[in-house]
């Protein structure tokens, strides 16, 4: 049986601001961030059935490797469709991508490459699955219980969203302690968070506020960079590359809206990506 333990919780300081970090990146090596919440339930129980999982996504996505931790530690069988693999890339397998190969997994780019039976466990793309709830209500307790340890008033949880699925149950669990939760979308706007947030449910759904300018999702940008770059000199923090930048330009966006709020910060985890955004950042601005 797995089982993490509490991710600390970390003061600090940015743009004149304090704010607390939810440090979910130091929950495991192999399962950090949304990710290790969303992928609990399928970590602490058994499947005796089950003998190969299939997902589909990008082919740098923090969820494709965590689930290739997954398969490795019970014997499955790993099939990713992937949304596409660029030719650099093929030829110089790293990051997220590389590890997971090394796990096992193994890359197709159509569901008939992959047929599901009723040995296969069918993971949405993000891992956006309602048995996300049970790894996400965990995140939401220790939230609660440091708050009240803490007499903390007015308290507001941010992050990014991608699927939305962590945004979603946090806020469904943390309505009842008149917590809100306050997200952005990383992709797609914010119809289409909707409408992934109303897929799994449909009432109790988390604030979204839109960023002043438009991002696609994987593009770089150099604000992005920045923003992240400032993050690490200032707090000593890394911070993922893909959605945590989002999440800061949210609260740097509105900072005036969010004053009267005590803020904390859900790091989504996902390290192991950078290595890869790095390198697509060092050939996109080689002056950065």
């Amino acid at each position: 049986m797995y089982h993490y333990t509490h991710s600390p919780i970390t003061t600090i300081e940015f743009n004149h601001q304090t704010l607390y970090i939810k440090r979910d990146d130091l929950l495991d090596k192999d399962f950090s961030g949304n990710k290790a919440r969303k992928l609990y339930y399928y970590l602490t129980h058994d499947f005796p059935h089950i003998t190969k999982v299939v997902s589909e996504g990008s082919i740098q996505s923090n969820a494709m490797y965590s689930l290739s931790v997954l398969c490795k530690r019970k014997g499955w069988d790993f099939l990713y469709i992937a949304h596409s693999l660029p030719s650099f890339l093929a030829s110089n397998p790293h990051g997220n991508y590389y590890e997971a190969l090394q796990n096992g997994m193994k890359v197709i780019f159509s569901k008939e490459e992959a047929p599901i039976d009723t040995n296969t466990l069918w993971i949405e793309e993000g891992a956006r699955e309602r048995e996300a709830q049970w790894g996400i209500n965990l995140l939401a307790q220790e939230i609660v219980e440091w708050q009240q340890a803490n007499a903390i008033g007015n308290l507001a949880v941010v992050l990014p969203s991608g699927t939305g699925t962590t945004a979603l149950f946090l806020q469904k669990y943390l309505s009842q302690y008149n917590i809100v939760v306050y997200t952005t979308p990383c992709v797609g706007d914010e119809s289409y968070l909707i409408e992934q947030f109303n897929s799994l449910e449909s009432r109790l759904h988390p604030t979204v506020l839109k960023l002043d300018k438009k991002y696609h999702f994987g593009k770089l940008y150099r604000n992005n960079y920045a923003i992240w770059k400032k993050l690490k000199a200032d707090t000593g923090i890394e911070f993922d590359l893909l959605y945590d930048p989002k999440g800061w330009l949210m609260i740097e966006q509105y900072q005036e809206f969010l004053s009267d709020k005590t803020l904390l910060y859900i790091h989504q985890g996902g390290l192991m990506g950078n290595e890869s955004m790095l390198r697509r950042y060092e050939r996109k601005y080689p002056n950065l």
